[in-house]
């Protein structure tokens, strides 16, 4: 399938699953994180309660939740690094982010995952740098699967 990168609200994105750049203890937190949780509604504590239940989830490790009235049938979610200046692996741990999604959404039999760009909010990445590591990331998945992949930038 395809790579695409679109201009949305990753929440009403028509995929299989979405996912969540989330903190290491899966708390509901602000950005796209608040995002979700706030579309959930009166469901937000369920997701809650489910994410605490898989918490905690390591820098650049996935875990993936029913989604509880969104969309999509999961939301994944990703630790990514918080950037400390290129010098604390903080490339291999975004990469990995991407990787460990897309495995479990592969795993869930998904055909179609959106992404915001991870990292790239309050965690301090440079956006064009965190662009190219979903971009290689994507890319080496898709040499080996097959998943319509959107990458959501917020408008």
């Amino acid at each position: 399938m395809a790579f695409s990168i679109v201009h949305g609200d990753i929440v009403t994105m028509d995929t299989d699953a979405i996912v969540n750049a989330a903190n290491s203890q899966l708390l509901a937190g602000s950005g796209v994180c608040g995002a979700i949780f706030r579309a959930a509604g009166e469901r937000a504590g369920e997701l809650q309660a489910e994410c605490l239940a898989k918490a905690p989830c390591p820098t650049g490790q996935s875990v993936l939740t029913d989604s509880y009235g969104l969309k999509a049938k999961y939301i994944i979610h990703t630790v990514g690094p918080v950037w400390q200046g290129g010098t604390q692996g903080e490339k291999d741990l975004l990469y990995s982010c991407y990787r460990t999604a897309l495995d479990l959404a592969a795993d869930a039999q998904c055909k179609s995952i959106a992404f915001p760009l991870i990292s790239a909010g309050i965690f301090g990445y440079p956006k064009e740098e965190a662009l190219a590591v979903a971009r290689q990331a994507v890319t080496d998945f898709l040499a080996q699967g097959d998943m319509d992949v959107r990458l959501v930038l917020y408008p």
